[in-house]
């Protein structure tokens, strides 16, 4: 396959070019009108509980969504703007598709105790379109805007998925701004020529372009969360930077070796291309066990992301070998260099970790399971508008109710389904939970409960309740629904799938890894030793960004526990990469092995070969995701510094010291398989090398720049 994607790109290489434009066209075109289709309903879960009431009530209630403004920075009291509020308010009352705004001067808990602030809540009309909501909303804050006050601020339901979007918008374009020319600047010191330099950026904007196309198509058929824009985006830019500065590196190498570009094109394909494939299917693989969940929200960011690599390992088999055909002749080849001389600060750093190999073992574990301990204490929540930047209008909305108005206001509550037939000492018993219990009846005999928690909208209170009332109900036709509800249900399905996932991802980086391999036992190490890298990124974020240590440094606050979206999202995302370095070394090692038939010294000349293309891959995918860090969203930041945690620990003490000294400890081990595996490895044709490739790399000492 691989022979045939180099063939085909060195014969027609500007009709490989042209189709690809047209497929950059299409992403920066049709691609991006996902930003108008992005959800922040990320704790769906479809089946469980919580689920079901919310689609009762959205069946039996008549009563909409609702938005929320308020104005504050004055006296609410003073006539001038007392009035301006009640003409807004009536007008606002007018606007078709609106059902309620009730007066917030006279409905108790709507003006602030200390007089300078008040909350005008908008109820819509149920069952209204998507075009006539929009409409509704538009109209309703419009009109609210024009009230003459020191702030005046609208956010909530359908409104706060639309600002979300825009400030995805906004973020993914200045996170590009800054990368792209701080990534072009790292590889022209890479590369040291700007024509080398600037392909791994073509393949990154082809990775861009995949991500907006990927997500515009699966938002026809299921809900893409806001939080997928940024994700998605620097997983594309960051994996299409790394998988380009494999092949050019391996480009110039081969270069030097043959003056025919076609022949030097079809020896990256069939030996750089190999890592490449398989490094997007291992990546792909591992967030597989997002698929196992059936929250909608990881189903759809396992998909898209998965698609994303898959985009990007195309690219670098198909684009960049079709570029490399049509302009390489002016690529200068990689440098000469004395024998010893390359890669000697690896080579010595193999050497080091392969003789002390048990003691690397005996510091690098414990230095990397002591920042991991905090993992054990993760706490999980929905969280709220706290987790937003403070420029974005919902945290503006947030800060000034939380300014003026009793801790709570705001906060949603607890909802308790009570269908007909609920025994009445059951329903009284469940109204006694809260004092300010409201009641309403609802068509068709049912009772809508809503519980005020005391505290925030998913803390220990809210869900206190909701275990609370499932106790309480016994066998009544009682269920429970609202943001508190489905954070309960969204970690029952954690626990209950997290081990099929793991399950699922380790049997096929396993068989990835063998088929890569021919070892047994290289998957095995492989796992744990990336599990510790994983286990450290995370550990730190959590000290961070739940415990509340240094987040200052990076625009945050401790919020007491994590955003749901994050932790499986770095476990998936990291796991993935951490296989991408493990490949660009295995390989290496692979080349070394077959042409010497010396196991140790395959594991020097393996990282002595891979060593600085691992570091600068490293280095450049931790530089776009710093840059999507900017953006200022709590759960941004916090996948933002596990990955870029989980990529540079992998890749210096895990890659570095880690993978020499365990290979050297298991010696020819290391390379075991049965013999009816081998048999079967080797008739599927995955013991393929390129032709003469191996001796051919190895016969040198200086071949890799």
């Amino acid at each position: 396959m691989l022979s045939s994607l180099a063939r085909t790109a060195t014969r027609r290489p500007l009709t490989v070019i042209l189709l690809w434009v047209l497929f950059l066209l299409l992403g920066f075109g049709l691609g991006t009108g996902v930003f108008g289709r992005l959800s922040d309903n990320v704790p769906e879960v479809p089946g469980t509980e919580s689920e079901h009431a919310a689609q009762y009530l959205d069946r039996a209630d008549p009563a909409g969504e609702s938005v929320t403004g308020v104005v504050a920075g004055a006296a609410v009291t003073e006539r001038g703007l007392r009035s301006q509020v009640e003409r807004a308010v009536a007008d606002v009352r007018g606007i078709d598709g609106i059902a309620a705004v009730p007066d917030p001067y006279t409905t108790p808990g709507l003006t602030a105790r200390d007089g300078r602030a008040l909350l005008i809540p908008v109820t819509l009309d149920g069952g209204l379109g998507d075009d006539a909501e929009n409409r509704a909303v538009d109209a309703a804050v419009d009109r609210i805007k024009q009230i003459d006050a020191p702030q005046v601020h609208f956010s909530g339901g359908p409104l706060l998925g639309r600002q979300l979007g825009e400030r995805a918008q906004h973020d993914v374009r200045d996170a590009e701004l800054i990368s792209l020319p701080v990534v072009l600047a790292l590889l022209l010191v890479v590369f040291g020529g700007l024509r080398a330099a600037a392909l791994p950026l073509v393949i990154a904007v082809s990775g861009i372009a995949g991500a907006f196309l990927a997500l515009f198509g699966f938002s026809r058929v299921t809900d893409i969360s806001v939080y997928a824009i940024q994700v998605t985006t620097m997983l594309g830019l960051g994996l299409a930077v790394d998988y380009a500065l494999l092949m050019v590196v391996r480009f110039r190498e081969e270069r030097r070796h043959t003056p025919d570009l076609d022949e030097a094109v079809h020896r990256t394909v069939a030996a750089a291309g190999r890592t490449v494939l398989f490094s997007g299917l291992t990546v792909a693989v591992s967030l597989t066990g997002l698929l196992v969940f059936p929250s909608v929200f990881l189903r759809s960011m396992g998909l898209a992301v998965a698609a994303v690599v898959v985009i990007d390992m195309l690219a670098a088999l198909t684009l960049l070998p079709a570029l490399l055909a049509r302009f390489g002749g002016r690529i200068a080849p990689a440098k000469v260099r004395p024998e010893g001389e390359e890669g000697r600060f690896f080579a010595r750093v193999a050497r080091f970790a392969a003789r002390r190999r048990v003691a690397v073992l005996a510091v690098v574990v414990p230095a990397l399971l002591v920042p991991a301990m905090p993992v054990t204490g993760m706490r999980i929540e929905i969280g709220d508008a706290a987790q937003l930047p403070a420029t974005t209008e919902a945290r503006r909305l947030y800060d000034t109710v939380d300014a003026h108005f009793p801790a709570g206001t705001g906060v949603s509550p607890v909802t308790v389904v009570l269908r007909p037939g609920t025994d009445t000492a059951t329903a009284d018993r469940i109204r006694a939970l809260s004092p300010t219990a409201r009641s309403r009846e609802l068509p068709g005999g049912a009772t809508v409960v809503r519980l005020q928690p005391s505290g925030r909208v998913d803390g220990a209170q809210a869900t206190a309740l909701v275990a609370a009332v499932r106790d309480l109900r016994g066998g009544e036709p009682v269920q429970v629904t609202g943001p508190a509800a489905r954070l309960v249900d969204f970690r029952a399905m954690l626990a209950e799938r997290a081990p099929w996932a793991a399950l699922t991802v380790l049997a096929g980086i396993s068989v990835l890894l063998f088929a890569f391999t021919g070892s047994v036992l290289i998957p095995l190490r492989t796992i744990l030793t990336t599990l510790l890298s994983l286990g450290a990124a995370l550990g730190v974020v959590v000290w961070v960004f739940q415990d509340g240590h240094m987040a200052g440094l990076l625009g945050a606050e401790g919020l007491g526990a994590l955003s749901l979206t994050a932790p499986p999202l770095i476990v998936a995302i990291a796991f993935g990469l951490a296989m991408d370095y493990e490949l660009f070394i295995l390989a290496r090692m692979r080349e070394a092995r077959r042409a010497t038939g010396d196991d140790r010294e395959a594991v020097v000349t393996g990282l002595r070969r891979s060593g600085r293309v691992v570091t600068c891959a490293a280095l450049l995918l931790a530089v776009v995701f710093g840059a999507f860090m900017t953006g200022g969203f709590s759960p941004i930041l916090q996948i933002g510094l596990g990955l870029t945690l989980a990529v540079l620990i992998d890749a210096t003490v895990v890659r570095m010291l880690l993978v020499p000294a365990t290979m050297a400890l298991l010696g020819r081990r290391a390379w075991w398989a049965p013999g009816p595996l081998h048999r079967a490895r080797e008739r599927f044709g995955f013991g393929e090398e390129a032709p003469d490739a191996a001796a051919a790399v190895v016969g040198s000492g200086s071949r890799t720049p």
